[in-house]
């Protein structure tokens, strides 16, 4: 089993009240891989749509260090909804053996490689999202949407 972004599947879980369908990960389900749809921001409470969110001061190692926060664009602290979301998501991946997740890229939970800079301009910088950082410290392997030919890293060859 996969954990996967939900919004990379179609649920309309972000914080714009859409989803970002990425057909690459549509493939992997219509070719019987299980896929596990997560939101670790949904899962840590917070409501779509609503404000954008930026990781402001560094990066999700931050964050889990207390070195960094999660602002949503009117400065309003969310930092604890995606620590908890980040936790919830850990913990049922532990237990249902998810064997990697894909997440998307950007996001301040979910952004792999990178996330938006914290400044709400639009930039990219180097970095993980809150979730991205905390699954890859547990072990797991961690790819984004944009790194889908990386599928075998997680299933083995056996799905190649």
């Amino acid at each position: 089993m996969i954990g996967v972004s939900a919004c990379l599947l179609g649920i309309p879980c972000r914080y714009d009240g859409k989803s970002k369908v990425e057909r690459s990960v549509l493939q992997l389900f219509l070719r019987g891989i299980e896929l596990f749809p997560v939101c670790p921001e949904s899962w840590g409470g917070l409501s779509s749509p609503r404000p954008p969110a930026e990781i402001v001061g560094g990066d999700g190692k931050a964050v889990w260090r207390g070195n960094a926060r999660v602002l949503d664009r009117t400065g309003k602290d969310l930092t604890a909804f995606f620590i908890r979301g980040a936790q919830r998501v850990l913990k049922v991946s532990r237990a249902l053996h998810v064997s990697g997740f894909i997440l998307k890229e950007r996001s301040p939970s979910c952004g792999v490689n990178f996330i938006y800079d914290g400044t709400f301009s639009g930039k990219v910088k180097r970095g993980s999202g809150v979730l991205a950082y905390i699954l890859r410290e547990n072990g797991y392997k961690v790819i984004s949407e944009l790194e889908i030919n990386r599928i075998c890293e997680i299933l083995g060859d056996i799905y190649v």
